[in-house]
């Protein structure tokens, strides 16, 4: 994936607008029933960056990120504010927000992820974007140091132990994360006299993966 390791500009992504995306098939029967299906296994994340730009300054900040992302060519960082930790909006992270893994004697590498549970049900999405120096790690509820217990891979969100947990031991992580995504259009559309009058321009992002 063609992919540059920058944050969009949070005080401009802090006024945006967006969540997930997942597409359902439904097809109705003749006795009124209804069949769903869904052909994604995880949700697509899709953003207006447009929405936060405040000022002429911030619309030029947004033309600049876009021109040195070549468009849509290259992905980049995007912070959801309501969705960039491990824990509730409300609450700071700790090393137990989320279980990552439990220990076999054998595997050391883990992956980020967060629970999203609701009825007894419960979707694991992948943290493949976490922030350096947010992650904080716990084998059964004892703090791991970073650099010698683990190491971290920001790019792919995987935490390699120096030594397998034994087997049972469970991993607990808390971090803050990023949103992989790219601009989701060839062009932006800008006008100093229109933006200034109220009409704010659509600046589509999506969630890339890959």
């Amino acid at each position: 994936m063609s992919f540059h390791d920058i944050r969009f500009p949070t005080d401009i992504s802090f006024g945006s607008s967006g969540g997930p995306e997942r597409p359902t098939e439904i097809v109705a029967l003749n006795n009124a029933f209804e069949e769903r299906n869904s052909p994604w296994k995880h949700a697509r994340r899709r953003y207006d960056a447009g929405l936060g730009a405040r000022s002429l300054d911030d619309l030029s900040a947004v033309v600049a990120f876009f021109e040195a992302r070549g468009g849509q060519l290259y992905g980049f960082r995007w912070k959801d504010w309501t969705d960039f930790t491990s824990a509730q909006p409300s609450a700071t992270v700790s090393m137990q927000d989320q279980v990552i893994g439990t220990g076999d004697d054998a595997t050391t590498d883990f992956q980020l992820v967060k629970s999203y549970a609701s009825g007894g049900v419960a979707y694991l999405r992948d943290i493949t974007k976490p922030v350096s120096g947010s992650v904080l790690v716990a084998l059964d509820g004892v703090a791991q140091g970073e650099g010698t217990d683990f190491t971290l891979d920001d790019a792919t969100g995987v935490i390699t132990m120096t030594t397998a947990p034994v087997l049972g031991a469970v991993l607990t992580a808390g971090f803050e994360f990023d949103v992989p995504v790219r601009f989701d259009t060839d062009f932006i559309e800008v006008s100093a006299a229109t933006f200034a009058a109220g009409v704010i321009p659509n600046i589509p992002v999506i969630e890339v993966r890959g």
